[in-house]
Order: structure tokens, then sequence, then C-alpha cells
């Protein structure tokens, strides 16, 4: 509460009176009370902030998975991508080639770089899903039939599936980065691999050609 003191013992005014001085003291408990409250009120109405998850399908060890199955999916619409530290991304589609370090192609994370071509890949999926999104938009399907559809197209027979390895100079960032474009690019079949003495040869013979100082291959 504000409280107003007088104080009449000072000067004289010219006419003689006595000049009183007023000197005010505010007393703020009641405000700490107050903001208690405001903060318990905040608290309790204001949702708190939920992790944000992301789906990763991880190579199995079902021993019924064979050699034979895995290449019958890289000879089908399979895309491998080997990340090599920094901005360099190399992919291969189908069977790789390891007598031909060619068919080893250089990317990088940038839009025009495996961004570019996954979209192109993966085509009718993205734009299927653009159309999706423009009915969520309109009101004309809920989040639940937006959801379910868009399930449907990513996990369709024609889309491709990828498979990303990573080299010892590979980072965190990158295999999140890869991931990324993997939500961006609408790819719904995606696994993390351990790379395999070939991919190695392969990169190694690439880089040893005198071809990978900063060629990017988009296509």
């Amino acid at each position: 509460m504000a409280e107003i003191q007088t104080n009449e013992g000072g000067g004289k005014k010219k006419g003689g009176s006595k000049q009183k001085k007023f000197s005010v003291h505010i007393d703020f408990t009641p405000m700490v009370d107050m903001n208690m409250l405001l903060i318990t009120f905040f608290m309790l109405c204001t949702s708190l902030s939920k992790p944000q998850t992301m789906e990763i399908n991880m190579p199995s060890n079902d021993k019924k998975i064979t050699d034979q199955d895995r290449d019958k999916v890289k000879a089908s619409q399979a895309i491998t991508l080997i990340l090599a530290g920094g901005d360099s991304i190399f992919y291969y589609t189908g069977q790789p080639d390891y007598k031909n370090y060619n068919s080893l192609k250089l990317s990088s994370y940038r839009a025009d770089g495996i961004r570019s071509f996954l979209l192109r890949r993966n085509i009718d999926a993205v734009q299927k899903i653009k159309v999706l999104k423009q009915k969520k938009l309109e009101l004309k399907i809920s989040l639940k039939q937006f959801t379910d559809e868009v399930s449907k197209i990513k996990s369709g027979k024609n889309t491709p599936v990828v498979i990303i390895k990573a080299e010892d100079r590979a980072s965190y960032k990158n295999l999140i980065d890869a991931l990324d474009e993997m939500q961006i690019c609408n790819i719904g079949k995606y696994v993390i691999d351990k790379i395999t003495p070939g991919d190695l040869f392969l990169v190694k013979n690439f880089e040893s050609k005198g071809t990978y100082a900063g060629k990017f291959v988009t296509n």
C-alpha cells in the first residue's frame, strides 16, 4: 500500500507560513503475491514445448533377409548415399559398378545438389503430396486424412528406397542433414546401413583420379 507521510518541520515561505514536505512510501508486498499468481497462471495455462521426433528405419537383424533380397532392392529403385564429411556426399543408383569409379556421383547438401536429384526421382509422390497440402489448407480434408494419405503415398511401389551410409569422416551434422533431405523430398522408405569395403574402394578410387576437386553432380 502507498503511504503519504507529512513533515511539517521545514523552512518557511516568504509569507511566514511553514512549508509542508510530503514523502511517499510504497509497499510492494502485495505486488509479490500478484506476480506469483500470474506466474502460476501462465505455467498452468501454457503448453510446454513438445520434443520433435524423427522416424528412422534401422537395418534389420532378421536372418531371413538375405543378401539376394537386398540386391533386388538395390537393382530396382534404390539410391545409396555415402556421407563423406563436409559438404560432400556421394551417391549411386542400383548396384554399384566397382570396376568403374564413374558409377559414383559427387554431390552436396545444397538445394541444387542431392535434394534436386531426390526430388526428380520422387516427383510423383512430391506432386501428390503438394495437392494434399493444398486440400488441407482449404479444409477439404482433415489432418488425419492428410496424414494417412501422405503415408500411403510415401510407401508406394514406385517411390525410391534410400540407403544412407557414412564414412569415418562424416559428422553427426552430415547425418542429420541427410535425414532432413528425406523429409524435404518426401522420401518415406530409407534406412541407415553400414558402409561396405566396396563403397570405400569406390570413394577412394574416385578421389584418387582427381575428379574430387569441387565438381558436384546434380543429375
